[in-house]
């Protein structure tokens, strides 16, 4: 089995997604502020959120069908709970400064 970490992320596609989608994503601006990383139900739901906020922003206004697929199929390596979990953590670091 390969390694398929990228700079620390799951893979290259949570890397990128929290990168170029969710960088400076304030969970308290979405409705979950107090949500704690070792919260499973409240990480899960932040997860689900995310994955809905970022595909709303990308196909939105798509090109076509093709982009759409190729997209999506992208989108589904991502690991959503790692970025809720980074975001969380995040937010919880700047409340405690």
């Amino acid at each position: 089995m390969s390694d398929t970490t990228y700079n620390g992320w799951s893979n290259y596609a949570t890397w990128r997604i929290n990168l170029e989608c969710v960088d400076g994503f304030d969970p308290r601006d979405h409705g979950f502020s107090g949500v704690k990383t070792d919260d499973i139900d409240e990480v899960y739901d932040f997860a689900e959120y995310l994955k809905q906020y970022v595909e709303e922003f990308l196909f939105a206004n798509s090109g076509g069908l093709l982009v759409e697929d190729y997209a999506r199929a992208f989108l589904s390596d991502v690991n959503w709970h790692k970025i809720a979990k980074h975001l969380i953590a995040d937010y919880a670091e700047e409340v405690t400064a």
